[in-house]
């Protein structure tokens, strides 16, 4: 493992160890579908269209968790490789890939430091993963390096809105709670997690090389369900965005 490690991503690593069977045991079902699907509310890549055509591509996953992801991808023909953080989560990735009759590179590392060669991937993605969990000052510049050129950044991970409404129960609710301006580092003790306000994501974007192509803002169906948030945060979702989809091109 590199050894310039931040102390939030050893922080983050001891928690997914800690965390990932009860994380797996609770989502398997929701996030193991036989499509892929975005987010908090599994809106399907069919409708969203963020990744578009991965035949053929080379795909690295930031925070792969039990690469349920890369699957799906590797049986559309992109070339996949699982990234995450923690060792348990990517001996759950081992056994679904296994079950699913599939193999590909399972790499452990913080997405903030990539020990990968320079322009390695047409495409480079999370989906609620390293891009929360870790600093996306470091990742986004990373990715960006691991890019070929004309390649594509995308990620879902939850909007500044959500995190500006967070209450003291680590739930969303229709009051303003926390300082939009200086959102950063997000530290629960246990887990970091990381926000930016949508400016500094577009500079951040600009500084590494990447033109933003998109940034959709999902909307949950009114009869949505989700193991993740309430029906109660869902009806906040419909009113304002629960979660951000970024797309961004690096330049040629």
């Amino acid at each position: 493992m590199p050894e310039n490690e931040s102390d939030p991503a050893l922080t983050n690593r001891a928690y997914w160890d800690r965390t990932s069977d009860e994380y797996q045991e609770r989502h398997r079902d929701f996030i193991g579908r036989p499509e892929p699907r975005w987010g908090l509310w599994q809106i399907a890549e069919s409708e969203l269209q963020v990744l578009g055509d991965v035949s053929g591509k080379d795909v690295l996953e930031l925070g792969c968790g039990a690469a349920q992801w890369s699957i799906l991808l590797a049986a559309r023909g992109a070339r996949p490789v699982g990234l995450d953080n923690s060792s348990r989560q990517l001996e759950h990735a081992h056994e679904a890939m296994a079950e699913a009759g599939v193999d590909f590179p399972l790499v452990h590392s913080s997405a903030e430091s990539v020990l990968l060669p320079d322009e390695s991937f047409d495409v480079v993605f999370c989906d609620h993963g390293a891009l929360t969990f870790a600093d996306p000052r470091k990742v986004v510049p990373e990715a960006a390096r691991l890019l070929r050129p004309g390649g594509l950044l995308a990620f879902s991970r939850s909007s500044p809105f959500a995190a500006v409404c967070e209450g003291e129960d680590e739930r969303v609710h229709p009051a303003l709670s926390r300082d939009y301006f200086g959102l950063h580092e997000l530290d629960y003790g246990d887990v970091v997690t990381y926000e930016l306000p949508y400016g500094e994501w577009i500079r951040l974007f600009r500084a590494s090389g990447l033109d933003v192509e998109d940034l959709i803002e999902p909307l949950p169906a009114e009869n949505a369900t989700s193991t993740y948030w309430s029906e109660a945060e869902r009806d906040w979702a419909r009113r304002w965005p629960s979660e951000s989809i970024w797309k961004a091109r690096k330049r040629a």
